[in-house]
């Protein structure tokens, strides 16, 4: 029995890059990212839900949500929660 990576694994189940089931499964890993990535700043800033909530004129469920699942974001709320909220900065890039 051979030991397979992660990819092998993705590339059997999902397809491989390009194939529109693992273009989803990719964008749904990076808006769950992008909801990781704001709890842990969020928490560093020692601010509870509620209080970042406050800062950038949301509801504490909203903030649950994003943080839990990042896809449902405008950008803009995303700076807002970001530059705002949090005091921080958002980079972007885009692959080709």
């Amino acid at each position: 029995m051979s030991t397979r990576t992660w990819k092998e694994i993705k590339d059997e189940v999902y397809g491989n890059h390009g194939t529109q089931r693992r273009d989803q499964l990719e964008r749904e890993f990076e808006s769950f990212k992008i909801g990781i990535l704001l709890k842990k700043a969020r928490e560093e800033k020692h601010l509870t839900q509620e209080q970042l909530a406050i800062l950038v004129d949301k509801k504490r469920t909203y903030i649950s949500r994003v943080e839990n699942d990042g896809s449902n974001m405008t950008l803009k709320t995303l700076f807002e929660i970001v530059e705002k909220g949090l005091g921080g900065k958002v980079n972007i890039s885009i692959e080709i």
